[in-house]
């Protein structure tokens, strides 16, 4: 009986036992599925950052072009231009409405805590960040313990304290506080960031005679200036929207009220005098400086956040 031989084809896909792919072949259809995946994450992404822009930008604009506008336009037609540049709304919110010196009180109080929060942020977190002693561990966890404690659980004993002390409606009062409200995040951020700083550069200089504290002044600070950038106009920005404590701490002073409690009172004021242009034009000057801040510093602030990963 005579023998037939058959023969199975083995690069068949949809055969029983299919031959495998080569490996070059694999690789490249992994990478083309990884691609897929990135591109369609990246896309649904810079979807959800399109809509949050709107969310963000379209009120600012709005707010901006209100203040423009009389009581009439910004009621019978909200979504349009204004018919004319009415530079008096800004004008009457400055003197009549005291916003200019709002704004000075804001700078002053804003200006004094910052600086002290970052000159006393900076030497704690760079004490934590390269000096081992008893206890260093401890210190850094109360102050990172200090990012978890809402603000509005203080309000009462902490007027009792400002009180207490004398400090009661006064800007030094609120100038302290600020400070140790932003203390944490500050003291946080810095101490990830001199950690990655290069020890060979401050050995070298305690090896040329460098005291600790011409180290941290004229060496590290420098070579800490992203960051230090970074956290300084975040400070910034958290304080001068800053409205509980104010309330709270400058209640019975009205001629040491910063910008957030004076258009506050323009909001309820308005509710009667329906002077709403001007109200508008008082939360655009408030707004304007921020937005200027930040454009000015966005490259620096990029820079201070990728500076830590990137060394």
């Amino acid at each position: 009986m005579g023998t037939q031989l058959t023969t199975t084809r083995t690069d068949q896909p949809d055969g029983p036992n299919p031959r495998p792919l080569p490996p070059v072949e694999q690789a490249r259809r992994g990478r083309r599925t990884g691609r897929g995946e990135v591109s369609l994450l990246g896309g649904m992404g810079h979807l959800a950052l399109f809509f949050w822009a709107v969310i963000v930008v379209v009120p600012i604009i709005w707010v901006f072009l209100a203040s423009f506008k009389n009581t009439t336009e910004i009621f019978s037609s909200p979504w349009t231009l204004p018919a004319e540049l009415r530079w008096e709304n800004w004008g009457r919110a400055w003197t009549t409405a005291r916003v200019g010196r709002y704004f000075l009180n804001s700078v002053i109080v804003v200006g004094c805590s910052t600086f002290l929060t970052m000159l006393l942020g900076s030497m704690a977190a760079y004490v934590l960040a390269r000096y081992k002693f008893w206890g260093n561990r401890f210190i850094y966890y109360l102050f990172v313990s200090g990012l978890a404690f809402p603000v509005f659980l203080a309000l009462v004993p902490l007027f009792f304290v400002v009180r207490n002390l004398g400090l009661l409606n006064t800007h030094t009062g609120l100038v302290l506080v600020y400070t140790a409200y932003s203390l944490p995040f500050t003291v946080f951020f810095l101490v990830a960031f001199f950690r990655t700083l290069p020890l060979s550069v401050a050995e070298a200089a305690m090896i040329d005679g460098a005291s600790h504290t011409r180290l941290f002044f004229q060496v590290m600070l420098p070579m800490a200036k992203p960051g230090m950038i970074s956290v300084t106009i975040f400070n910034i920005i958290g304080q001068w929207a800053q409205y509980q404590l104010p309330l709270v701490l400058l209640s019975n002073a009205k001629d040491k009220w910063v910008l957030t409690q004076g258009i506050a009172d323009i909001s309820v004021n308005a509710g009667y005098e329906a002077d709403w242009s001007g109200l508008f034009a008082a939360l655009t000057i408030a707004i304007l400086p921020m937005i200027i801040v930040y454009a000015i510093f966005q490259r620096q602030i990029q820079n201070g956040l990728t500076a830590g990963t990137g060394k």
